[in-house]
């Protein structure tokens, strides 16, 4: 059995993997999960990213999922959030548009313009 410090120390170290609010460095992508997103085809585009970043051994990336963005119309929502610049909220992502993203925005630092919410109708 493991002391009680030893138990205070690895639920410290997992509580700092799954803290995605506080004090993290790198860059955080957010797919909007909730009913609407997920009835417009969130979960492949969540997947997708899911995917890439692992497939490029992305290291100071985390995908993770909210609840509704706010705007259901263009679901499915992603928003990455990079260290030092502003937000960017991309709207009706399909699984070939989130590679991309990352391909392009998290990789490249290139944001794809065409698939922002400003571009959208």
């Amino acid at each position: 059995m493991k002391s009680i410090e030893e138990l205070a120390k690895i639920r410290e170290e997992a509580l700092k993997k799954v803290d995605i609010r506080h004090d993290r460095e790198g860059t955080r992508i957010v797919v909007g999960m909730a009913t609407c997103g997920i009835s417009a085809g969130a979960r492949p585009v969540l997947m997708a990213l899911v995917e890439e970043v692992k497939k490029r051994n992305l290291q100071d990336v985390i995908v993770s999922q909210t609840g509704c963005i706010g705007v259901c119309r263009l679901e499915p929502i992603v928003e990455v959030y990079s260290p030092g610049q502003e937000k960017v909220t991309y709207v009706e992502m399909t699984a070939e548009k989130a590679k991309r993203i990352v391909a392009e925005h998290i990789v490249n630092g290139k944001v794809v313009d065409e698939y922002t919410i400003g571009t959208a109708k």
